[in-house]
């Protein structure tokens, strides 16, 4: 064998050796490249899946504030129509005449000298339009000495006080209404605002 003989083995020695490693070096960077790209697609999977979350929460977020304004409105809008409700039910209170008014009054000044002695004086105040009214009714009186003391802010009905008594009793129309408003107002906003 001659010295090119045994050269050219070495040579093709390293050859099918340098062979072997590139192709080990192809299989092991494909093998990284399989990897990384696994790698990458998990990412980007999972970074996709907190996308979503983020957009799925943010969503609830914005339709939960929705609800909760067009409920602030609807209670608005509510309030509203109860205010004018009110406003609507004084204005027929306060305009309310003849018999009707005298009946009404009538019954509230009853029930309030009903809380005083027949010893004293009870003095009445009502709205300054129903002065006469109340002297009227005051005379009618049997059970109590009363007489028309002067004029209270109301929308009509009386107050009665007496001195010997330190007794004070508000039979308004203002007080009734104010009365039967508190009791009657879940009712009455379950009949305006039936759903």
């Amino acid at each position: 064998m001659s010295l090119e003989t045994v050269v050219e083995d070495i040579r093709e020695e390293a050859r099918a050796r340098a062979e072997d490693i590139r192709e080990d070096a192809e299989a092991e960077a494909e093998e990284i490249i399989a990897e990384a790209e696994a790698d990458a697609e998990e990412i980007r999977e999972q970074r996709l899946a907190e996308v979503e979350e983020e957009i799925e929460q943010e969503r609830e977020q914005t339709l939960s504030s929705a609800k909760l304004e067009a409920k602030q409105e609807r209670l608005s809008a509510r309030r509203d129509v109860l205010e004018d409700v009110r406003e609507q039910v004084e204005s027929e209170l306060a305009d309310l005449e003849g018999e009707r008014r005298r009946e009404l009054t009538r019954t509230l000044l009853e029930g309030a000298v009903e809380s005083f002695d027949a010893d004293g004086e009870v003095a009445v105040y009502g709205r300054a339009d129903d002065q006469e009214l109340l002297e009227d009714l005051v005379d009618e009186l049997d059970e109590v000495d009363a007489y028309v003391a002067g004029e209270v802010d109301c929308l009509g009905g009386v107050v009665a006080e007496s001195d010997v008594s330190r007794v004070r009793v508000n039979n308004t129309f203002d007080s009734v209404l104010e009365s039967v408003w508190d009791d009657e107002l879940k009712a009455l906003s379950e009949r305006l605002f039936e759903q």
